[in-house]
């Protein structure tokens, strides 16, 4: 299938859980320059009950979360959220980057959970499965809304973006952050426009994610860059040169991730590398395959964050010595979760949720 304009995945094929399936392919009768109609991303209010999401994977840094967002238009092809979308019958494919659900109740449905007698706060991270900054956030404000009420309850959280569109939030982030209740960390896995286009279509460019990160660390907020994941012989040569640009733009901390391939990523990676990268997808898969123990991928939660074998080490070693040059080593600042306070004008409430 020829590459959807503005779109990172090359196919379409249906999810895992479907009794049938089914993938368009070329059959030859298509003219070289005959124009596909472009795809339009569809948004579907998702009516959830509950907005709190909890994990108990040893190997996350987090216990809770939320999601404002199902599907991410940004369209990142080695995103690892994408197998989450044959959940509801759709594709990791192009479904994943342009069918997008979002929860219009989300800020209630957290206020109410802060409401519960039995509620016990502890620090909440935002965007652990797609991002909270998609395109339509700046008419939605889904993410704004949640951030709104964390605000109001003084409630610890975490949050991790691509987005410059994150900074308009500034006025609650910088503040919260200068009282302990908020950091945030911004991913860029190449300083290299024309790599992000190919990799990343629709997310902001590595310019403008500098620019978050400096806008957030000027406005107080405590900030940190995020180069994930690492591609062996695609982006792994500029580890450096994004640890030291974050820095000088005010990151204060990094972390890293090795690149997961599982379930149909692997596939639709593959795919794209083939596509987009043709003169060297045969290395990148195989040092893929070395940090892997010979696999494209390894679920053991021990190390599937970082991968094993000589490249996964030689990439953490440049890694550690890096972020130790940098400066990005500064002491993790536990989140305070002692300020959590219902307000006064919600206590009537209580008794609703007693």
């Amino acid at each position: 299938m020829k590459s959807a304009k503005g779109r990172g995945a090359r196919s379409n094929a249906t999810g895992r859980y479907e009794p049938e399936q089914h993938e368009s392919f070329d059959d030859g009768w298509t003219t070289d320059d005959a124009q596909a109609a472009p795809l339009r991303t569809t948004l579907t209010p998702e009516h959830a009950r509950t907005i709190i999401a909890r994990n108990d994977s040893p190997d996350i840094g987090f216990d809770r979360s939320i999601n404002p967002y199902k599907g991410c238009e940004h369209g990142c092809i080695y995103c690892y959220a994408r197998p989450s979308h044959a959940w509801m019958g759709l594709s990791p494919g192009l479904d994943f980057e342009s069918r997008i659900f979002f929860k219009p109740e989300g800020a209630r449905l957290l206020e109410q959970a802060f409401l519960a007698s039995r509620y016990r706060c502890k620090r909440i991270h935002i965007g652990g499965n797609t991002d909270p900054y998609q395109p339509v956030e700046r008419e939605l404000k889904s993410t704004r809304s949640i951030l709104e009420v964390m605000r109001r309850f003084n409630h610890p959280f975490s949050i991790i973006t691509k987005s410059v569109l994150i900074t308009r939030d500034a006025d609650i982030l910088g503040p919260m952050g200068q009282a302990g209740l908020a950091s945030a960390f911004v991913s860029i896995t190449t300083l290299d426009r024309g790599l992000a286009r190919a990799m990343e279509p629709r997310a902001s460019t590595p310019t403008k994610r500098l620019e978050a990160i400096s806008r957030l660390a000027d406005a107080g907020c405590p900030v940190g860059v995020g180069f994930a994941p690492v591609i062996p012989g695609l982006n792994d040569h500029e580890l450096e040169s994004v640890l030291e640009a974050a820095a000088k733009a005010g990151a204060t901390r990094a972390m890293y991730v090795t690149l997961r391939l599982p379930l149909e990523i692997k596939d639709l990676f593959r795919e794209w590398l083939a596509d987009a990268r043709p003169d060297r997808a045969a290395r990148v898969m195989s040092l893929i395959r070395q940090t892997r123990g010979g696999k494209d991928y390894d679920a053991d939660w021990s190390q599937r964050m970082k991968g094993t074998g000589p490249v996964a080490e030689l990439i953490g070693a440049r890694f550690k010595a890096a972020v130790k040059r940098y400066g990005l080593d500064t002491p993790l600042r536990l989140l305070d979760e002692t300020q959590f306070r219902v307000p006064a004008d919600a206590r009537p409430q209580l008794e609703l949720f007693g």
